[in-house]
């Protein structure tokens, strides 16, 4: 059996991050990066879902135009679209049909400067900079890409707005995402009517494309984040790769709060797996987003988790899943899922 104590810990990690390495790791996850509009297969059951990799490719051809100022290259060639491109596109639809790869691939095709993040990052970089200073970083951009747009936060959804019109007022385009989790229990499908309102500054600006479908992977949404023994839990994890760390949870909570959730990219950058002992339910709401957030990094990561105690899909008390951050919960429990599965892989 590993000895416990020879495993490196999370909490002894104290990253620092500059903005413009905050801005550098912009990018899309591991799993998105050879994205394209072409390695997207749309089911041909839901004709929404070609249709909307056409949309897509129109407004590429825009973000091109824009960029080019009007030159005579490829993207210039096809025969013109009618009406002109909004600056803004939002990708509206259930869990798993491939709104970020769709993103992604968007991303890819924009040239210049450009931005893929969460909506968590880039309020997370609004908090470490300070409005002004993230403005003007990514201010002028070709392209800001936002997967998972959060709507639970007035506050934090105001900020957003506010920040998106002043890049739009510079140049540039934005591409976002809804946040609609796996099977919402009757909150609805499509998140579209929300996003508009919560967003009324904008919403002329966004071309809504509406994605309907299954869940590409057939997802079981009612599983359950396995549990390891906490005898083997040092040896599972010292198993799993050759860069590795095994935390007391409740430590390791405490120690979030330490560190701003813009670095967590960087708390778990290289990481094959983590281990978590004594999992415990979490009640306090600050605790429990900074979960999410950190999640959130460990799943674009690609990092396995090995944990013991209470299964991690039961780590967010009740009141929290029956609350107004119910949609980041129930995002987290469905990545926790699969952090956890002896399947999961890249």
């Amino acid at each position: 059996m590993a000895d416990v104590t020879a495993l490196p810990q999370l909490v002894d990690r104290a990253p620092t991050l500059s903005g413009e390495e905050i801005a550098a790791h912009l990018v899309p996850p591991r799993q998105f990066r050879e994205a394209s509009l072409e390695s997207y297969r749309p089911d041909p059951d839901y004709p929404s879902q070609a249709e909307t990799v056409e949309r897509v490719r129109v407004f590429a051809d825009a973000v091109s135009g824009r960029s080019s100022g009007g030159g005579g290259g490829g993207f210039f060639r096809r025969k013109p679209k009618a009406p002109e491109t909004k600056p803004g596109i939002y990708l509206d639809g259930g869990f798993g049909v491939g709104k970020t790869h769709l993103l992604a691939a968007l991303f890819h095709l924009a040239p210049g400067r450009k931005y893929f993040g969460t909506f968590i990052e880039y309020t997370a970089l609004i908090g470490a900079l300070g409005y002004p200073s993230a403005l003007s970083l990514l201010s002028g951009a070709t392209l800001v890409a936002i997967d998972e747009f959060e709507l639970d936060d007035p506050g934090d959804t105001m900020l957003m707005s506010r920040f998106l019109g002043e890049l739009v007022a510079s140049g540039t385009r934005i591409a976002a995402t809804s946040n609609t989790p796996p099977n919402a229990l009757g909150e609805g499908r499509f998140a579209a009517a929300d996003f508009l309102r919560e967003i009324h500054a904008l919403a002329g600006r966004f071309d809504t494309l509406r994605i309907d479908g299954l869940d590409y992977r057939r997802r079981d949404s009612e599983g359950h984040a396995t549990v390891t023994d906490d005898a083997e839990l040092a040896s599972r994890v010292a198993e799993a790769g050759s860069a590795v760390t095994l935390d007391d949870f409740s430590s390791l909570v405490a120690h979030l709060g330490s560190v701003h959730p813009s670095r967590y990219v960087k708390l778990v950058e290289d990481l094959d797996a983590i281990g978590l002992r004594d999992v415990v339910t979490l009640h306090n709401q600050a605790d429990a987003l900074r979960l999410v957030a950190f999640v959130d990094r460990l799943y674009d990561a690609r990092v396995r988790i090995f944990a013991s105690g209470t299964p991690l899909d039961h780590v967010f008390a009740d009141d929290m899943m029956s609350g107004g951050y119910r949609k980041k919960y129930l995002r987290a429990i469905s990545r926790l899922v699969a952090l956890t599965s002896p399947g999961f892989q890249d």
